[in-house]
């Protein structure tokens, strides 16, 4: 498995993207399949990213481990970056908005007819999520009926 940092082109929103592999990233980018979570854009890149190593198995002698531990308390203690700030904001963002997809009642294509008979009191009252057309979208928001398209990274079920 592959974690990428991308981020959007047209905004700057920072995000990670988790692959098979480099080819993977590679086909799904070239296919117009990776898009920014948070604006649904397309014109994602590839940060620059320090790689995880799993060095543990290593032993140093008791000094530069004392050394090493000391060094890494003061990274631990220094302030985030803005950018990391950003992108524990975006995952913890991102991370809720998934959590309300997978609560909601999936009701398909039937979405802009629930959301209609919940408005007026019709139906029961609850959070619903589905598919509608950008006519069907536009004709709810005349009626006075609020409604937030989502892109499909935020739906587990469509992304299997």
């Amino acid at each position: 498995m592959k974690v990428f940092d991308l981020q959007c082109e047209e905004h700057g929103h920072v995000f990670e993207g988790w692959f098979a592999s480099h080819d993977d990233y590679d086909s799904q980018q070239a296919r117009g399949l990776v898009s920014c979570p948070l604006c649904g854009s397309d014109r994602v890149i590839k940060r620059l990213s320090a790689p995880r190593l799993n060095v543990g198995h290593f032993r140093e002698p008791e000094a530069a481990r004392s050394s090493g531990r000391a060094l890494m308390q003061d990274v631990a203690e220094a302030p985030p970056s803005e950018s990391m700030q950003m992108a524990r904001l975006q995952a913890a963002i991102f991370k809720q908005v998934r959590e309300m997809v997978r609560r909601a009642d999936n009701v398909g294509d039937r979405f802009a007819e629930e959301a209609r008979r919940i408005h007026h009191g019709e139906s029961e009252d609850r959070a619903i999520r589905g598919t509608s057309t950008p006519e069907e979208r536009a004709e709810l928001a005349d009626e006075g009926i609020d409604v937030l398209g989502l892109p499909d990274i935020f739906d587990d079920e469509r992304l299997q």
